[in-house]
């Protein structure tokens, strides 16, 4: 994976405001849920990028404005240089063969009254495309064998599969048409943990196999270092943190990457100090966020400016940009990473 050239993928100053109304019959606005603010950042071709964060923190949101599934209040959406936000109609279609996505439910995002390969050829019969009833069975029961299934089973109901077995049906689904791009939300976070690393192992085969680009939304930290060349890390609307994978990993810049990552349970702390980073109050409402950095009154190193000025993302070395007046320093990152990811970081560098 390279991420020098032209991006396949440009966001720029997204935003997504859902707006807040008063009155049953003449509706009026009286605020907006911020649930995407002024984000922007590249994906490029054949990597997978992943974005992180606690609950509601706009990951999904902007999985959604991506593929538009969801307009946006303002900003661009760049792929391979067309700007999906100004595409509509056939356009917008055209566009779309090339951009699928996989969802968190695998129970609510299959239509019960439709049988597994006529919802894995509904993207053909969309696009117009293997127009023969035979032509397109044996498609989808190819792509039935190529994500573990039987392909026997063509005809049977979404009930009758399990949770893991479905979420293969979505995959192939998405992988139909062939895309560029497949935008994973959260796919494997309503399954049984036994079958999460048979559904992430597929999608990693997938995209060896097909070259693909992947966009990975999940909130298990250890998901997202496993799968992830790049990563977001998000936090009310914005993004806080943007790194290559060991590097954020192993010397994260912002506290609120810190706090996350010192959270994620180690079976032992063996000879390393551990020191658990307990952030203070609860998540402001993104109806409401505090003013300049939105992390300020959570966050232990918090200071006058922080909430004067909005910090921008700036680069701050090894291939990582922070959104912070006063990132971690070395100590204070070595005493709060559990040990299993110290003693990654210290593999990587010797």
């Amino acid at each position: 994976m390279s991420t020098s050239g032209t991006p396949l993928i440009e966001v720029r100053n997204l935003v997504k405001h859902f707006p807040i109304t008063s009155g049953i019959v003449f509706q009026r606005r009286i605020g907006a849920v911020k649930a995407v603010d002024d984000i922007s950042f590249d994906v490029y071709r054949g990597e997978t990028f992943g974005i992180v964060g606690e609950t509601g923190c706009g990951k999904s949101t902007t999985a959604r404005l991506i593929v538009r599934l969801l307009n946006p209040t303002s900003g661009s959406v760049l792929f391979e240089g067309e700007d999906l936000i100004k595409r509509n109609g056939s356009g917008l279609k055209a566009l779309r063969r090339d951009m699928q996505m996989i969802f968190q439910d695998p129970y609510s995002s299959l239509n019960p009254r439709k049988t597994v390969g006529s919802i894995i050829a509904e993207p053909f019969a969309i696009h117009s495309l293997l127009t023969g009833e035979g032509k397109r069975k044996q498609r989808v029961q190819e792509l039935m064998d190529r994500v573990g299934l039987n392909p026997e089973h063509y005809n049977r109901w979404p009930h009758e599969f399990s949770g893991g077995q479905r979420q293969r049906i979505g995959v192939a689904r998405a992988i139909a048409l062939e895309p560029k791009v497949l935008v994973a939300d959260e796919p494997v976070s309503a399954l049984d943990v036994s079958i999460q690393a048979q559904v992430l192992n597929l999608l990693r085969s997938l995209q060896r196999e097909m070259g693909l680009t992947l966009i990975f939304i999940a909130h298990d930290l250890s998901v997202v270092r496993h799968m992830c060349d790049r990563i977001a890390v998000m936090y009310l609307g914005k993004v806080v943190e943007l790194g290559l994978n060991e590097p954020l990993y192993g010397f994260p810049r912002h506290p609120y990457t810190g706090a996350l990552l010192s959270a994620v349970p180690v079976a032992s702390v063996g000879a390393m100090k551990r020191e658990r980073e307990l952030l203070s109050g609860d998540v402001p409402s993104p109806a409401n966020p505090p003013a300049a950095c939105r992390f300020h009154t959570r966050c232990p190193k918090a200071q006058e400016k922080c909430g004067i000025d909005e910090p921008p993302l700036e680069p701050k070395g090894s291939g990582t940009a922070v959104a912070c007046h006063f990132p971690l320093t070395e100590e204070e990152v070595r005493l709060r990473l559990p040990a299993a990811l110290a003693a990654a970081q210290v593999s990587s560098s010797t």
